[in-house]
């Protein structure tokens, strides 16, 4: 299949485009570009160097998608930004290219961006992840898989948001967010319980989504400390995957960063 490349549109000698890609007017696409099959970009899209685009992502109109960090350490070095398959980026996003602490910005597969959302430097996103308009993450993000986020929420740098996890609107994110939950809060961001919903949708089993209340009950409701709390958990629940995932979550916390707040009664 040709590609189709509006006249206006200014396309580097070096950029890569695959078969099937359609190119609106006045969008730039600059050196070092790779651009996979069957992607239509709008018009007045800016795509700077090191940007690698998946297969049929579709990208709108003043969507800015590797573009320096927004780190004053940032000192020109090449890097990337990574966007995988079917990724649906609308209008005026920004998507910001790695630094050299990791070298790479990575976005998976089959996500969807809202307007003016934005991804800092470093981060590293799922697929399946739906963000609203208006939602920044700041650098060294990484969100899991199938993970919603409402509009005008705020996520701190480095913080982590584990997989199948729904965070409420306006919600300032600045803690660890552990798998399958829903949090949400601007003074304090808490539990507000199971994702029950979102997991049934993606098949998730009663029993499964059970199990999974048992283990959140006894880390946020029982009035537990957390350290007790999750070896209560590791001697009294089935070690099934799931709860396995739980505790490896909050296992493996870096820089110091606390987890989401305990359900308040």
């Amino acid at each position: 299949m040709q590609s189709t490349i509006h006249p206006t549109a200014v396309i580097g000698q070096s950029a890569i485009l695959g078969e099937g890609v359609t190119v609106g007017p006045f969008t730039v696409i600059e050196d070092d570009v790779e651009i996979g099959d069957g992607t239509i970009i709008w018009p007045h899209v800016h795509i700077a160097s090191g940007a690698r685009i998946g297969c049929d992502c579709k990208i709108h109109s003043g969507a800015v998608l590797a573009n320096e960090p927004q780190d004053l350490k940032f000192s020109g070095e090449k890097t990337l930004l990574y966007v995988g398959d079917r990724t649906v980026i609308r209008e005026c996003v920004t998507l910001n290219r790695g630094t050299k602490a990791s070298g790479k910005t990575v976005i998976g597969s089959d996500n969807l961006f809202m307007a003016y959302s934005h991804v800092g430097h470093d981060c590293v996103i799922g697929n399946h992840v739906v963000v609203a308009n208006c939602v920044p993450f700041g650098g060294h993000c990484v969100v899991g898989d199938y993970v919603v986020i409402g509009g005008l929420a705020a996520v701190h740098q480095f913080v982590r948001i584990g997989r199948f996890s729904m965070l409420g609107g306006l919600s300032r994110i600045t803690l660890d967010v552990p798998p399958f939950i829903m949090a949400s809060g601007n003074e304090t961001f808490r539990y507000e319980g199971l994702n029950a919903i979102g997991l049934k949708r993606r098949g998730f089993t009663s029993e499964k989504i059970t199990l999974i209340k048992d283990a959140y009950r006894i880390l946020f409701q029982s009035g537990l400390l957390l350290a007790n709390g999750l070896e209560k958990v590791k001697s009294e629940l089935p070690q099934e995957p799931e709860i396995l995932e739980i505790l490896d979550f909050f296992a493996s916390g870096v820089h110091g960063r606390k987890f989401v707040k305990p359900f308040k009664n």
